[in-house]
């Protein structure tokens, strides 16, 4: 399971989601096929860590979303 950052150039946002396949799900964001990244395409990864457990990803995905010091320390800033 990843947990992965997207950044869009046009729009400047970020978009923080969790998958077991990252390559598909980039590819679904690109496509314009995911409601909260159809207005930013293109997309590119700009972070990603492998978990072993569903639930430990989703635990770091919520806390990402909620916490800017989380959300730095897994950009490594």
């Amino acid at each position: 399971m990843f947990v992965y950052i997207l950044h869009s150039n046009l729009t400047g946002r970020r978009y923080i989601g969790h998958t077991n396949d990252l390559n598909k799900r980039l590819k679904e964001h690109n496509a314009g096929r995911v409601k909260s990244t159809k207005a930013g395409l293109p997309w590119r990864i700009i972070a990603c860590k492998k978990y072993s457990l569903r639930s430990e990803a989703r635990w770091i995905e919520r806390s990402l979303k909620h916490s800017k010091k989380a959300l730095d320390k897994f950009l490594g800033l």
